[in-house]
């Protein structure tokens, strides 16, 4: 009898303090989380009074401690490992922050899958170059190889299928944050959480980063929203009597012109910005905005992700109405997308992307073919001798190359070229750096910061270069053209724009970039309009004028609304009368329509085709025109 009563006791003797100790360990994991995060909401002294913050915010690396115990059977080393992996996701937020402006959120991680297509040469630009955080790193896996081979199991090996099964609970749990089962919610709650959709850094600074990226996560990750097809009716019936209009207007005379669009990485005008408001980083730029179209353009990103403002222009889809399509290219799973390349393909034109970089980054080998582009040419097809300048290919290249893909007979041509010499990051050196030196910077710009701004200018300066020769080109040619010029977003320059500002005292992530079309063998007279990146193809199909597109013709009829709105993400939001968010609402119904190709029945088409010269191409009836939505 005393041998069985005092076995209980012994038993919680060894149980007690082991229990004991995963609290303790998971209260520091708990506090030590919020320290590292940051976060208002997430402090340790919010263990008083909101519990529930820092506490989610640490949940998912508590289930990940405790499965790596359920494997390893060492507490100090479970907590230290989930701990050091967690510091990991921080240490890349930080990055993202200091670049981008933005914190991480949920689509970022696909960039993972893109660091064998191109994307490590890309990303590893941005890693620190001291060697004291790597020297930390591995001085923290010291650490864990030693508590291995060190720190005695909690319990033994053998558990009769606790250990088994308690590791299966934590593994199952964690799988359904990762595939953001809809259950979380209950935790991740978005109102009780504070999840500013508009602001991943504001919800961020409250809910910390790990809750953020639970709540965008599980807000956005449901799948597609679904169109209102009675509201999108009802707009397009509005609309029909000036759509018809539109697309009975006369258009082109004679040949169809060949087009180059030039889309220019991180190419913005710097005099928007404070100290460089009488500054002329791009004469080419201004000089022929006095023969043509230009104005301000509004994208959907800033710093980076040069694909959304590509699909944007490619697709005239607007990704305000996407929540769900953060990079994508990547998220696409359509056939055939509609948009101005399959457009140009029925009006008789050959079809052209050209990149100086790897083809399978960003997925594009498989977008430009859904997108309906004949060919891509990229960077394992230019000369062997084209010219690099800093990390990437130089744009003096990129001209070179259009101009050999330019035929002087056959079908009219349309060449989509995507410049890569202007790419961050900007610390490394040019191949001229005596001129880069020379570049002035606002004051207040000092050391890495003012480096990193004359780098990226000088690459400005080349851009700006290459548009005037490229014009001056085809101005020789035999053949009509027009050239659409237009940069994807504005660099990643944060600290410079904190430090001298904006003239409109805006927000960085709220500042618009330009866009130019001219006639490189016709100048004309200058017309300025600020239109967004979703807007351009509808322009650009006026200009020529193709005229039988009426998604195209809709958007010039509704765009000088909605044009403004288009805003990277992250941006404060602007407000919106109720016509506007009215419009806003059915233009939304309207591109998601077009996304599943559940639009075309929808739309109106001309009673009779008129004579136009886009009819001399086999085209069976006209389309709209720029002049009757202005």
């Amino acid at each position: 009898m005393p041998l069985n009563s005092a076995h209980p006791l012994a038993h919680w003797r060894v149980v007690v303090p082991r229990v004991g100790l995963l609290l303790l360990l998971a209260l520091a994991f708990v506090l030590l989380t919020g320290l590292l995060d940051g976060g208002i909401g997430v402090t340790p002294l919010r263990l008083f009074d909101q519990a529930r913050y820092p506490l989610a915010n640490a949940w998912p690396g508590l289930l990940l401690a405790g499965l790596l115990l359920a494997i390893s059977r060492r507490a100090l080393l479970s907590f230290a490992l989930a701990f050091l992996l967690q510091g990991l996701l921080y240490a890349v937020n930080v990055l993202k922050v200091a670049n981008l402006g933005t914190p991480l959120l949920p689509d970022d991680f696909r960039i993972v899958g893109q660091l064998h297509k191109g994307g490590m040469h890309i990303l590893s630009g941005y890693l620190p170059h001291s060697p004291w955080p790597y020297l930390g790193l591995l001085a923290a896996v010291a650490l864990i190889v030693a508590a291995w081979r060190l720190e005695p199991p909690l319990f033994a090996r053998r558990t009769r299928g606790a250990r088994l099964l308690g590791g299966s609970v934590q593994a199952l749990a964690l799988t359904s944050m990762l595939v953001g089962l809809p259950t979380w919610a209950k935790v991740y709650n978005a109102k009780t959480l504070w999840l500013e959709p508009w602001s991943a850094i504001s919800t961020t600074t409250h809910s910390g980063l790990v809750s953020a990226l639970m709540l965008f996560h599980l807000e956005y990750g449901k799948g597609e929203h679904k169109p209102d097809r009675a509201e999108a009716a009802r707009l397009i019936e509005q609309s029909t009597p000036a759509l018809l209009q539109s697309m009975q207007a006369p258009g082109a005379a004679g040949e169809l012109p060949d087009i180059v669009v030039v889309q220019s990485e991180s190419f913005f005008d710097p005099s928007i910005m404070r100290g460089y408001e009488h500054s002329s980083f791009a004469p080419n730029l201004r000089r022929l905005a006095a023969h043509g179209s230009s104005g301000k353009l509004h994208v959907p990103t800033f710093g980076g992700g040069t694909i959304r403002t590509e699909f944007e222009f490619l697709t005239g889809l607007s990704l305000r109405y996407f929540d769900n399509l953060q990079f994508p290219y990547l998220q696409m799973s359509h056939k055939a997308l509609p948009g101005l390349v399959r457009t140009l393909s029925r009006h008789g034109y050959s079809t052209l992307a050209l990149h100086g970089n790897d083809p399978a980054f960003w997925n594009r080998t498989a977008a430009f073919k859904a997108i309906g582009f004949d060919r891509f040419v990229s960077q394992s097809s230019f000369p062997p001798t084209a010219a690099n300048d800093g990390k990437y290919m130089a744009d003096s290249a990129m001209t070179d190359e259009i101009m050999t893909q330019l035929k002087d007979d056959g079908p009219p041509q349309f060449i989509f070229a995507i410049s890569i010499e202007a790419h961050g990051p900007y610390d490394v050196e040019p191949a001229r750096i005596a001129e880069r030196d020379a570049i002035p910077v606002p004051e207040g710009i000092e050391g890495r910061d003012k480096l990193e701004l004359q780098t990226y200018l000088y690459h400005l300066k080349h851009a700006d270069a290459e548009l005037g020769r490229l014009v001056k080109l085809l101005a020789q040619r035999q053949r009509p053209s027009v050239v659409l010029f237009y940069g994807d977003h504005l660099p990643a320059l944060s600290n410079s724009y904190q430090i001298a500002g904006f003239v409109d005292g805006g927000d960085m992530l709220s500042q618009a970039g330009v866009w130019l079309l001219v006639d490189p063998k016709h100048p004309g007279k200058r017309r300025t309009t600020d239109t967004a990146s979703w807007l351009l193809p509808g322009k650009l199909l006026a200009h020529v004028g193709i005229h039988d597109d009426p998604y195209f013709a809709l958007t010039e009829l509704v765009g000088p609304q909605l044009a403004a709105l288009t805003e990277a993400p992250g941006a404060p939001p602007l407000a919106e009368g109720d016509a506007q968010q009215q419009l806003d609402q059915a233009m939304a119904s309207i591109d998601q329509l077009r996304m599943k190709d559940k639009l075309d029945s929808l739309l109106p088409r001309p009673a009779a085709p008129a004579a136009t010269g886009a009819l001399a191409h086999g085209d069976a009836a006209p389309g709209p025109s720029s002049a009757a939505v202005r």
